[in-house]
């Protein structure tokens, strides 16, 4: 649980309120609704928040800060270990007129029209800048409460997913296998790969031809967890280990979104066009 101490210089104007901001966004609150739960009119909210109020009543922040959800200490932080609130991530931005963005929102620069939600539906990005019909804002946010709390778990997971490669005796030596984990040992992606000699397809020696190439038996993510990086990391790992290993040439077949995967992570079309073939039950057959 988040803590806030009454020390020296931590209850001024400025360390007061980066710490009311970060229990904000912790707690996902505006500065009007913390008020409305607080009972603290907005205003002065909004001026212990910008340094305005030097010396705000106990009282009034203690309110503040139970309503965002953290707890009001009194005490030494080295000794007492309080925990220190998360910062606000775009706590030095600020807008036009230079007001801070709203600290519980998700605030991201604005370089192209990609980065503007408003213009990314608009298909503004097929225009050239002299076109624009708005000019671009310094910033974007999305006020979506959903889309802010996916956004952060996806954010959550790219931070904290782990990918490895499998090593175990029961795999045979020209096996590559990686997987993507959560902390706890959450399986949410695998890839799988194996060795071959290019001497079995040609049946004699080329000059030129390489030793060993890798073929890339498949690559699978949770669908929950798709979009987030986690097969490029699983593909950027195999490609990695497998050039140390001296390994330089691997062959895949793909689809749809897999073939896009691929060609992120360096791989180019062949020319050759392989046939997709599937073997089901006897008598049963699969229209895909």
């Amino acid at each position: 649980m988040t803590e806030a101490s009454d020390n020296t210089d931590e209850v001024g104007g400025a360390d007061l309120g980066q710490a009311l901001r970060a229990l904000r966004r912790r707690a996902d609150l505006s500065q009007r609704q913390l008020a409305e739960k607080s009972g603290v009119p907005q205003p002065t909210l909004a001026r212990i928040e910008s340094g305005r109020s030097i010396n705000p009543r106990f009282r009034t922040v203690e309110r503040l800060v139970q309503a965002a959800g953290g707890q009001l200490a009194v005490g030494v932080p080295a000794a007492s270990g309080f925990a220190e609130p998360v910062p606000v991530p775009h706590h030095d931005m600020r807008d036009e007129a230079g007001r801070r963005y709203p600290a519980h929102l998700d605030v991201w620069p604005v370089h192209e029209p990609r980065d503007w939600p408003g213009a990314w539906w608009a298909e503004w990005y097929r225009l050239p800048p002299e076109r624009y019909p708005l000019p671009l804002p310094p910033a974007a946010y999305e006020l979506n409460r959903r889309y802010r709390d996916n956004r952060r778990w996806g954010a959550e997971v790219q931070r904290t997913a782990r990918v490895r490669r499998v090593l175990t005796n029961d795999l045979p030596a020209t096996s590559w296998r990686y997987v993507a984990e959560l902390p706890g040992g959450k399986l949410v992606g695998e890839l799988r790969a194996h060795e071959r000699s290019p001497f079995l397809e040609f049946g004699e020696w080329i000059p030129g031809l390489p030793e060993r190439e890798m073929v890339l038996d498949g690559v699978l993510v949770d669908a929950r967890y798709r979009r987030l990086g986690l097969g490029r990391r699983l593909v950027s790992a195999l490609i990695t280990e497998m050039r140390e290993a001296g390994i330089d040439d691997a062959a895949a077949i793909a689809e749809g979104f897999g073939t896009e995967l691929l060609l992120a992570c360096g791989f180019e079309i062949e020319g050759r066009r392989p046939a997709a073939l599937r073997l089901g039950p006897p008598g049963k057959r699969w229209f895909l």
